[in-house]
């Protein structure tokens, strides 16, 4: 594998054996349509029918072909569960006896609503309690008593960081690296480091009844191949509307073909046109979806025992608990990255002003994201699917207003999650201060999540990249370290 082609070697432009130019004279007309079709296509519609144009060929330059990492993985592919708005870390999966007793006292900040400098503010412990649970006795929040049960099979990251608490800055480094640019997001780095294991289906899907902060940026794919990019699925009644061909299957196919063999001889004469190459391609993953992608959606198929675990009633479109019950069942059929966002019409956990707010959102999570890790132990996927859960930081353990409902942004520390796909399990890694202000140990800057998260499929995080407007870019930008202590 070679994940860092030389611009003459980018997938996206590399020319392809050129198709067999169309002969009309040698056509008789009038032919029936099929009949003129199939003759057209040249027997390229079964090769559609497989989206593998290049792969019957072995060709090295498709940017979906299968590909190995830079080391033997772990995992090979993940599940990335992303709420957004700022969860607070002293309120969920970050225990602070001392916060409880200092409650209403005086401390000073270094930072207050994205401004350094010092703040004279009041502690405000939280309003739920906390319990250890399993075989770890990892304390976690009543606000999550699935996941507790659950939580010998997890690693929790007490002392993430990042580099802003503006939502729209902070949401865009969780996904692509940096706060500063719009990059590549971390699902199409993924895709296009290893490729698909399903040609019929994208390597990289977005299950999300709307975008979150910084929209449809996060799942983009910027300057890599366009047909690495995140595909947006709305739960619903049709989450994937137009998926029902018009035609025949066998009619379709040799359109298809037909329309692939004019469009690759067009393509080797415009080398380097990433959106020829990538609408090409949108056309063969399209016609494969129509194939598989309705029994990926199809829930009636599920037990009701299933359902049940997962929180869903027979029928059930909607919720997060149909995200996390249709991941399951895309991982099954080689989706390399299906990322999961926790946002819809009842707000999200930017609770600044009623921390109450985090008991409802909480609970429509809890029971999908320890449904979903259970799923995939019993059916053996666990071990190598990576589970990752984060927010795009925390919330302040202090306000300027004592006994105040709500919290602020605050970047400096906050809780994230790992499961399964080569990481220890019942591990609580790093700490905080006494108080949930700032990291005591083991800090893990998103920079350190994303590489350990490429680490854990085989990518080495720092060979990882691809040459754009003259340098080498990577998901990791110029920084990050691998997190081996949670590695198993």
């Amino acid at each position: 594998m070679n994940p860092t082609p030389s611009p003459a070697r980018r997938p996206s432009g590399a020319a392809v054996p050129a198709a067999a130019v169309l002969e009309p004279s040698r056509l008789q007309f009038p032919l029936p349509r099929r009949e003129f079709l199939r003759r057209a296509s040249g027997g390229f519609g079964a090769l559609a029918l497989a989206g593998l144009w290049n792969e019957t060929q072995a060709a090295p330059t498709d940017p979906l072909a299968p590909r190995s990492g830079h080391f033997p993985a772990k995992a090979d592919r993940v599940i990335f569960l992303y709420s957004t708005g700022g969860v607070s870390q002293v309120d969920t999966f970050d225990y602070k006896p001392q916060l409880t007793r200092d409650h209403g006292k005086a401390v000073t900040a270094s930072r207050w609503l994205n401004k350094p400098g010092k703040f004279d503010r009041f502690l405000i412990k939280s309003r739920w309690g906390f319990k250890q649970y399993g075989q770890s006795g990892i304390w976690v929040s009543d606000l999550f008593p699935h996941i507790g049960g659950v939580i010998d099979d997890v690693c929790v990251l007490n002392a993430m960081h990042c580099d802003s608490d503006g939502h729209d800055k902070a949401t865009l480094a969780a996904h692509v690296g940096t706060d500063q640019a719009i990059r590549p997001s971390a699902g199409a780095w993924v895709s296009y480091g290893l490729g698909t294991e399903n040609r019929n289906l994208p390597s990289f899907m977005v299950l999300a009844p709307a975008a979150p902060y910084a929209g449809a940026q996060t799942w983009g794919s910027d300057f890599l191949p366009a047909c690495h990019q995140g595909t947006h699925v709305i739960p619903g009644k049709e989450p994937l509307p137009n998926l029902k061909p018009n035609t025949a299957a066998e009619l379709q196919a040799m359109e298809l073909g037909l329309l692939g063999k004019l469009n690759r001889a067009h393509l080797e004469q415009r080398a380097a046109d990433v959106a020829l190459d990538a609408r090409i391609r949108s056309f063969e993953t399209a016609f494969g979806m129509q194939r598989e992608a309705p029994d990926a959606f199809d829930l009636s198929r599920e037990t009701d025992a299933t359902l049940k675990l997962y929180g869903l009633t027979r029928g059930a479109n909607t919720g997060f608990g149909w995200q996390c019950l249709v991941a399951r069942r895309l991982a099954e059929r080689g989706v390399r990255f299906l990322e999961l966002i926790d946002v819809g019409s009842s707000g999200n956990w930017d609770s600044h002003g009623n921390m109450a707010d985090h008991e409802r959102l909480a609970k429509a999570i809890d029971q999908p994201i320890a449904a979903l890790i259970a799923d995939l132990k019993q059916r053996g996927m666990l071990e190598r699917t990576l589970l990752v859960w984060t927010s795009e930081f925390g919330r302040t353990p202090f306000h300027q207003q004592a006994n105040h409902a709500g919290r602020e942004h605050h970047n400096l520390v906050f809780s994230s999650w790992m499961s399964g796909g080569g990481v220890k399990r019942g591990l609580a890694y790093g700490k905080s201060d006494e108080h949930g202000i700032l990291p005591a140990e083991g800090a893990v800057h998103t920079h350190d999540l994303h590489a350990t998260m490429l680490h854990l499929l085989g990518l080495d995080h720092e060979r990882l990249t691809y040459r754009y407007a003259g340098r080498d870019f990577r998901l990791t930008d110029v920084a990050g370290e691998v997190v081996r202590p949670i590695i198993v």
